[in-house]
């Protein structure tokens, strides 16, 4: 099992982590919500729990629970400038249908 990260989503959350002054890294999950059914939930992390699964991609930490683990094996984290817009992006292999206003996926 594995999450990976772009450099553009790396370099993005090494500069948040440094302007915040502390953190270990990201904690990237899913909760129950939306149209489709789950939602994206990412954090910063000042600590790891015993059943975080830990990603290293860039010099930077992804924490990932055991619950969300298989809804997000596979997935890509990337920072994407569009237009005036920025944000990220989450390229996952296991979402197989995306709510209308984009909050939400299904498994």
């Amino acid at each position: 099992m594995a999450i990976t990260m772009t450099e553009a989503a790396a370099a993005h959350v090494s500069r948040s982590l440094a302007k915040r002054g502390k953190g270990l890294g990201v904690r990237l999950g899913v909760k129950t919500t939306g149209c489709s059914g789950l939602a994206y939930v990412l954090e910063f992390a000042d600590a790891a729990a015993p059943e975080d699964q830990r990603f290293e991609q860039h010099g930077v930490t992804v924490l990932v629970d055991a619950k969300s683990l298989p809804y997000l094996d596979g997935t890509e984290l990337d920072f994407v400038r569009e237009g005036l817009n920025e944000g990220f992006k989450f390229h996952n292999p296991n979402a197989r249908d995306h709510c209308g206003c984009g909050e939400s996926f299904r498994v």
